[in-house]
């Protein structure tokens, strides 16, 4: 590989990362508020469906996210019919398994957070002041979960920007195409390029130590600030 194509499948990767996180946040807000709301047995199995990705190995979640994208899967059978081409091997098909893969990283903070009983008093008192549900989302749970937000975004970018199985299975390894960090470090070592391969896998141990820092530099400042509080 090239200098140039190294270059392209970080920033290939990124790009995959930054929009899988995007639409985890905008789509796993109100996923996560719903489950926060339900009780019991019902929450269990939502709160267990949304940490599979955990436990599961990740070509188990790829081979079925491939056979849902294929032809006579759901999603390929939607696409066909919206004369749409097919996701696998494609940037879309990507995004689709990075939500899928890196969803209990985006939902498991966000749930914690609107179950906290701390929120209900301000909701509450907003409420009886005539405030409607989306200006309570804006002016009362999202500044108070802000921390959370900010935690969910930031796992989730890391963890997609990792993953390896479930892109190999619906992506393949196109360079430029599907090729991701995790691919690339994969072919540098197949073909003996160790110094290639210890180059990109410095910039992803950089990244990720970076970001891990962030959050727990986040949650102690978090925590200082509500004990000066207290």
């Amino acid at each position: 590989m090239s200098e140039v194509s190294l270059w392209t499948t970080l920033l290939l990767t990124f790009k995959v990362a930054l929009v899988t996180t995007f639409f985890l946040i905008l789509l796993g807000t109100p996923f996560a508020f719903w489950i926060s709301k339900r009780k019991g047995n019902k929450r269990a199995l939502l709160e267990a469906f949304v940490s599979l990705p955990l436990v599961l190995p990740p070509t188990v979640l790829g081979f079925y996210l491939l056979m849902a994208m294929g032809p006579e899967g759901p999603l390929g059978m939607m696409t066909d019919f919206l004369g749409i081409a097919p996701l696998t091997f494609t940037f879309t098909g990507l995004v689709v398994g990075s939500f899928f893969y890196s969803l209990p990283f985006a939902l498991t903070p966000l749930i914690s957070a609107f179950s906290d009983s701390k929120l209900r008093e301000p909701l509450e008192a907003a409420t009886l002041l005539g405030a409607g549900p989306i200006d309570r989302f804006f002016s009362i749970t999202l500044p108070l979960c802000r921390r959370q937000f900010l935690m969910a975004s930031t796992l989730s970018f890391a963890h997609t920007v990792g993953e390896f199985g479930v892109i190999l299975m619906i992506g393949g390894n196109i360079p430029g195409v599907t090729q991701l960090a995790s691919l690339s470090i994969y072919d540098y070592v197949e073909t003996m390029e160790y110094g290639k391969a210890h180059e990109i896998s410095f910039i992803m141990l950089i990244l990720s130590f970076v970001l891990l820092a962030l959050v727990y530099k986040l949650n102690r400042n978090w925590e200082l600030l509500k004990g000066g509080e207290s």
